[in-house]
């Protein structure tokens, strides 16, 4: 049982995958900063500076005592929301335009190992050709 996890683990496809998933997670890390810090405040200052984290429906307000919160906010946090939908569609975007771009160059790849060879030259007269010409030398004597 040992071998058959060694021989699964250590295939290059669980290897690629492992670090697929690393990637992945460092990937989306940098993408959602680029939303946060750079594609949200944009749009946030052409929609008259507009936060959209800070933009909610709220179901019922906090209670209050004082400074001290007996019962908190619900609310809906659609800003966030949106910040998700346009991270997840940035990333989106990524990944498909990576996998076309590797499919490309998978197919170009292929077309190079596909590309038929010219056949070799025979090097010389093949034992049909010899022997019609050994009955036609017979012939003529």
């Amino acid at each position: 049982m040992w071998d058959e996890f060694k021989k699964f683990a250590f295939q290059g496809n669980v290897l690629d995958l492992a670090v697929g998933v690393i990637m992945g997670g460092a990937f989306g890390k940098i993408v959602t900063s680029v939303v946060n810090d750079l594609i949200m405040p944009v749009l946030g200052s052409l929609m008259a500076g507009m936060d959209f984290k800070s933009l909610k429906y709220v179901l019922t307000e906090a209670v209050m005592e004082g400074d001290t919160v007996v019962k908190p906010e619900a609310a809906i946090m659609y800003g966030n929301f949106i910040q998700n939908v346009v991270d997840f569609l940035i990333v989106a975007i990524s990944i498909f335009l990576f996998i076309k771009l590797i499919n490309k160059s998978k197919e170009k790849f292929k077309k190079q190992e596909a590309a038929p060879e010219a056949p070799a030259a025979p090097a010389g007269p093949t034992q049909e050709e010899l022997l019609a010409e050994i009955r036609d030398l017979l012939k003529d004597k």
